[in-house]
């Protein structure tokens, strides 16, 4: 690849020319064609616009620093006419100091760089027969009209080559290289030319060019504008279409022109939307499972024999519960707990169980049905061996190659940024920043729990007397719930601040990494935001999951935090409804905050940019001018779009066994969130600028971990975070002899065998509550189900039989369900090949036109010149086969 750069690059790359040899652009004035995608000529096509501040209108005394830039920039621009490029420049319509500079590459450049790359170019006709799937009649109901958005033509492929121009399907020169592709070779000369040399390190690159500010911005042309047709008869007005038939609303039922899409964005945009699609598909399924399993909660929670019991005035309202916290809090009645009680039935029901137990699966299917697409999609748009072939060294990274080491396979001396001393300090650096950013999270979720600790003394203490006259408040505003809410939004603050911080930081510590290629960059950022993003995202809701309600002790002995905080313990019934109540809060307010971002924050910054340009409105702009006014799409493109969803994907997975409604919220968020991206992309931003992908990158390995935890977390929360196993256990061990009364398996006496007993008379003075003590019994009951023997007995206070067969349950109800689940994880994955027969049969015809059209060729060529050798020997026409004179 070096010397493929070299041949192109080498004549002009290291060369700064004199002021009288530098080559300028074109100077022609705007034609009153808004539409024309053309220089002014209406010949040569625009395949990039670079956008420049004239330096002598800029009122400044720094006149030095404009004086650099305007050399930079004129160096710049001969390196790239240098190279090939043709330059035309053109005044702005609206503010006189913008200067546009439209970039064109000729079929020559166009197929030498083309060859670099390594582009894949069509050579002839997929002449294989397709099947028609089953589903082809449903799924027509459903596609674009075929009439208005055509399907593209399926050809064989091949890596580019000049010598074998004549073997590849050229129709129409103009054609071959379709804009996106031109594009995309364009910016590969952008990002390579040099514009400067400082202490014998070259500078090159529009990047570079871009942050110090001599472009203002560098883009691919839309090709018209998305409200209307093109008035240019020869453009397909590709824009409008996309508009119209893939990201207005009214398509929100529709599927995506995936084929169309990646025509006109690239692959990389292509394939973000492809997986979109196939994840939201794929909800579908699970939404309606989940949506099944909380309906059978809803029916079956009136015959909730224990929930019955709670609310019973006779047996909940005659059960004294322990004050919850030291001294402010008092004693209180079971049957408060009612309404709470009844909303647990419907998530903390059999129905959840087979849900935890189908999302296991449904993952695995996903997963693995997505491998398929994923292959399909590779071989359909030409990224099958793009990583072997195609990826190059970021421009960021060849600048800093300043050592020089050997190779130890060509045993050559090459160019590296660093030496492995200074690797080791750069990657012990960027663990330490992420390792000290994820530290700072854990810490905020300390804070938290703090906050839940003091708030829930204070709200025992003073929201009863409130609202003791309003019954109904009473019933619903617990101090639990109160504490709950209040601790979800603000945990649900403080992610979103986290969130906006880290960001810029991740950034930082990957560019001081100084990844390879841009894939290495992606994945390194990639990791790195989501490892911060999980902890940021998750630790609250395993800690309420886990670790909340399981080290409290017992009212005559209580645990501590930080030797002030009293532990904090769950509901009669268990963690499970606060954990429901924080991913509703964190999912729903995440999905709403997002889309109002996505929507209004380009929308607003856009009419702010147009309404400052007052003369809009009265004067004809050109394609390039009204493109220049919207947002550019960043860097990183659409990482943040991945990182949302993948975040979503942990939700719906990881802690469904308690909110099987999450995966329905996901499927309504995301049909909108396609419509929303694809808004966003065809009229609110820059055209991107093409690139290929061969997957999901790092997100592809992030999914698959997020779907083995899923199992754990599922059965780890279904175990030991709802009340199903102690009721199991109670059902039909406990509530019959030998250890129960009853005579036959029931749930009746469930409430009252598992709320251990406790003597108000062992009481600490420290803990010992202000109010006094109402009616005439001497004990109370502890809050949690805590299983320990009643004063008394010569074991008191300590852990009664009941609580170890619930402890063996849960360990073996774990081990049992992960092992079935990962059993039937692994032999799905066995079953379903990651490539299916189909592809392969079409990647094997095209290695074999590639092979017989290309190189069988060039054999031919071969051997008829070998034979030709003898002949000329025979004839003594060539003197280089003569014997030496004696």
């Amino acid at each position: 690849l070096v010397l493929e750069l070299n041949q192109v690059i080498t004549p002009t790359y290291g060369t700064v020319p004199d002021q009288q040899n530098l080559h300028t652009p074109e100077w022609v004035d705007f034609d009153y064609k808004p539409d024309s995608l053309f220089f002014s000529d209406g010949q040569r096509r625009i395949d990039f616009v670079l956008v420049y501040e004239d330096e002598s209108k800029k009122v400044t005394h720094k006149r030095s620093d404009h004086k650099k830039q305007k050399r930079k920039r004129q160096v710049y621009e001969s390196n790239l006419i240098n190279n090939g490029l043709q330059l035309e420049a053109t005044r702005s319509v609206l503010d006189e100091k913008l200067i546009f500079v439209k970039v064109h590459a000729p079929w020559e450049v166009l197929c030498t760089y083309a060859e670099v790359m390594h582009i894949k170019l069509p050579l002839q006709h997929n002449d294989l027969k397709t099947r028609n799937s089953a589903f082809n009649w449903c799924s027509r109901l459903f596609r674009v009209d075929e009439n208005i958005i055509k399907p593209e033509q399926e050809f064989f492929t091949a890596p580019f080559q000049k010598e074998h121009l004549s073997n590849f399907y050229i129709h129409n020169k103009d054609t071959f290289f379709n804009p996106a592709t031109r594009s995309r070779i364009v910016h590969f000369i952008l990002a390579r030319v040099e514009y400067a040399t400082k202490n014998n390190v070259k500078k090159f690159g529009i990047n570079k060019l871009l942050d110090t500010g001599i472009y203002k911005a560098a883009f691919p042309l839309h090709d018209c504008n998305f409200r209307h047709l093109s008035t240019d008869p020869n453009c397909p007005s590709e824009r409008y279409l996309l508009y119209r038939e893939w990201a207005h609303p009214r398509n929100i039922f529709k599927l995506q022109p995936l084929d169309f899409i990646r025509k006109y964005y690239g692959e990389k945009i292509g394939i973000y939307f492809a997986w979109l699609g196939f994840y939201t598909n794929m909800l579908t399924v699970a939404a309606v499972v989940g949506v099944g399993c909380f309906l059978y909660g809803c029916l079956t929670k009136d015959n909730c024999t224990w929930s019955q019991e709670v609310c019973d005035p006779n047996i909940g309202g005659n059960i004294i519960m322990c004050p919850q916290c030291d001294k402010a809090c008092t004693y209180w009645n079971l049957n408060i707990t009612c309404e709470s009680s009844k909303k647990l039935c419907i998530f903390d029901s059999f129905g959840t169980l087979v849900f935890a137990v189908f999302m296991g699966i449904w993952v695995t299917f996903f997963l693995e049905f997505w491998k398929r697409r994923q292959a399909e999609l590779e071989y359909e748009w030409d990224t099958v061996e793009y990583l072997e072939q195609e990826e190059h060294v970021r421009p960021e990274y060849e600048a800093q190659c300043t050592h020089v080491v050997m190779n130890e396979i060509t045993q050559q001396e090459e160019h590296v940024p660093y030496t492995a001393c200074g690797k080791c300090i750069r990657m012990t650096f960027c663990t330490s920043a992420i390792l000290f950013w994820i530290l700072l999270i854990i810490a905020s979720v300390i804070g938290i729990i703090v906050y839940r600790l003091s708030v829930f003394l204070v709200f025992s203490a003073t929201l009863s007397q409130h609202i003791s006259e309003t019954e109904a408040i009473r019933k619903y505003l617990t101090p639990q719930t109160a504490t709950s809410v209040t601790a979800s939004l603000i945990n649900f603050v403080v992610i979103m601040i986290l969130n906006s911080i880290y960001e810029k930081v991740a950034i930082l510590i990957t560019d001081f990494e100084l990844p390879r290629t841009q894939t290495d960059y992606e994945n390194s950022l990639t990791t790195k935001m989501f490892l911060f993003q999980f902890v940021n995202y998750y630790s609250s809701c395993f800690y309420i999951a886990f670790f909340k309600g399981k080290f409290v002790g017992h009212p005559g002995n209580p645990v501590y935090w930080l030797g002030k905080y009293r532990n904090e313990e769950c509901d009669p019934g268990g963690c499970l409804l606060e954990l429901t109540t924080q991913l509703a809060i964190i999912v729903g307010g995440k999905a709403v905050w997002n889309n109002i971002q996505e929507v209004l924050l380009p929308l607003v910054k856009n009419l702010i940019r147009r309404s400052s340009a007052a003369a809009r409105s009265e004067k004809v702009v050109p394609r390039w001018e009204e493109d220049y006014h919207l947002q550019p799409i960043g860097k990183l493109g659409l990482f943040y779009e991945y990182l949302e969803m993948v975040i979503q994907f942990g939700f719906v997975t990881l802690f469904v066994a308690s909110f099987p409604l999450a995966p329905l919220l996901a499927l309504m968020n995301n049909m909108l969130e396609i419509r929303l991206d694809a808004w966003k992309l065809t009229t609110q931003f820059r055209r991107m600028v093409p690139q290929k992908a061969q997957d999901i990158g790092a997100w592809q390995p992030i999914l698959q971990g997020i779907a083995i935890l899923a199992v754990v977390t599922n059965a780890m929360i279904t175990a030991f975070t709802s009340d199903m196993i102690p009721r199991l256990v109670y059902y039909w061990s406990f509530s019959v002899p030998p250890y129960g009364s009853h005579s036959s398996h029931t749930m009746k006496g469930y409430i009252n065998s598992t709320l251990s007993v406790f003597n108000i008379s062992d009481f600490k003075n420290a803990s010992k509550p202000f109010s006094p003590w109402f009616g005439d019994l001497s004990t109370c009951r502890q809050v949690y189900r805590d299983l320990r023997y009643p004063p008394g007995h010569q074991q008191q206070y300590e852990h009664n039989i009941y609580y170890w067969h619930v402890i063996a349950a849960k360990l073996a109800f774990i081990i049992v369900m992960e092992h079935v689940i990962y059993f039937v994880k692994f032999i799905i994955s066995y079953v379903i090949p990651d490539v299916s027969e189909k592809t392969k049969s079409k990647v094997k015809r095209e290695k074999y036109l590639t092979q017989k059209l290309l190189h069988e060729n060039d054999l031919k060529v071969g051997k008829k010149n070998v034979g030709k050798i003898p002949d000329k020997i025979n004839k003594g026409e060539d003197s280089t086969f003569r014997p030496k004179a004696e």
